[in-house]
């Protein structure tokens, strides 16, 4: 039998409600990190043109076969005359340069270069084509199934197509897979043997803000016609707290700019991190069946830690849930039931709650003491059906 306790958890109170944030992109997707929380989705499964936010795909696929070792950065690859030839934001490699894979990762990230990214395919790949494909099926293994490759740059093409939950995933891959090469993306400036003064300057609007109690270190921008302005971003609270963030479809640079800081501001300020049980602290007890004892305290492992939507904690709601009478013998530290913690706009929480002590089979003299009680329990229920 299922069983269900309702709990009411001590929050510290918080100042002002949660204002749903309302954004002017076609398409948002805000995501915590740190506790893995969904804090706002807008048409975030919609497949739409990412334009060159879609580099970050390319780039997954350059820093998947760094770490298997099958390239070093110092490779170095050809540049072809596709390449030389692409239009759009450049690193301006030319035909006989031989780009190493950390100025190709250079002049992707920061100079946006479709040059570096077709240097790339062709070199990873044999050809565009190919590699795109294979950058397609890369992020189907992956999880992103809205996601589809026709290049390597986010060029404008009717069949290149992703959703901001799909970008989004790609940035927390970024940063937990590959914790070596993430920093590259906090970079604000280069220029390949000083050819590209005038587009050496990292777009990402977030990266020039100093100050306040937050700090952004990510990651990719785009743009085209079709696409709008759109920003797959990343920043880490003071903290510790980090979030990361895709917008897509805004109306102009300084929209993106703008929408981007407010986004961030509201993600830390209106959802605040709080302790909801301590570990090893009592939240309840089950029912035990056919043991020393009739119940067993149940006590998360480890400090239970939700995000929580400033004011929601009046409407927070809590329950334990375990199949129970639990047959003894029970081990101490026996996962036995789970906490469900219920908080407006945010999914529901799972934590295990384990055993906080040991209950052996009962003995003979318990046995004899639990048949007299279920006797007992049994005339009395009879009794009352007869009257």
């Amino acid at each position: 039998m299922i069983k269900r306790l309702r709990l009411v958890l001590a929050l510290v109170l918080l100042s002002a409600p949660a204002q749903a944030f309302e954004t002017q992109a076609t398409a948002a997707w805000v995501y915590d990190v740190t506790t893995r929380t969904v804090l706002l989705d807008k048409n975030a499964d919609t497949s739409i043109p990412p334009a060159s936010m879609s580099k970050l795909m390319t780039l997954n696929m350059l820093f998947e076969a760094l770490q298997d070792g099958r390239y070093a950065k110092d490779t170095t690859f050809p540049v072809s005359e596709k390449a030389w030839k692409m239009g759009g934001s450049k690193m301006f490699v030319k035909p006989d340069d031989r780009p190493s894979v950390e100025d190709l990762i250079h002049g992707i990230i920061i100079n946006s270069g479709n040059d570096a990214c077709v240097v790339v395919a062709e070199g990873m790949g044999g050809s565009e084509d190919a590699f795109a494909r294979r950058m397609t099926e890369r992020a189907h293994e992956l999880g992103m199934e809205s996601s589809t490759f026709t290049n390597a740059s986010g060029w404008p093409a009717p069949d290149h197509r992703m959703s901001a939950h799909d970008l989004g995933l790609l940035a927390v891959r970024m940063i937990t897979e590959f914790p070596e090469y993430y920093p590259y993306f906090g970079l604000t400036e280069y220029s390949y043997k000083g050819r590209v003064p005038a587009n050496s300057q990292n777009r990402n609007p977030l990266l020039r803000i100093q100050g306040g109690d937050w700090k952004a270190d990510g990651l990719k921008t785009g743009h085209t016609e079709e696409a709008g302005y759109g920003l797959v971003g990343s920043a880490v609270h003071e903290g510790g707290r980090r979030i990361v963030f895709v917008l897509a479809g805004l109306p102009s640079e300084r929209a993106r700019a703008e929408e981007s800081e407010r986004i961030a501001n509201w993600a830390f300020r209106e959802f605040a991190m709080k302790t909801v049980a301590r570990a090893g602290a009592r939240i309840a007890e089950a029912e035990v069946w056919d043991g020393e004892v009739d119940r067993v305290g149940l006590v998360p492992v480890e400090d239970v830690s939700r995000l929580i939507p400033a004011g929601a904690h009046e409407k927070m709601t809590a329950e334990v849930v375990y199949r129970g009478p639990v047959a003894a013998p029970v081990a101490a530290g026996a996962q036995v039931a789970e906490l469900v913690v219920h908080i407006p706009g945010i999914p529901e929480a799972r934590v295990p709650l384990v055993a906080e002590t040991a209950v052996p089979k009962a003995g003979l003299a318990r046995k004899l003491i639990i048949a007299a009680q279920d006797l007992f329990h049994r005339v009395l229920s009879s009794g009352a059906t007869a009257s």
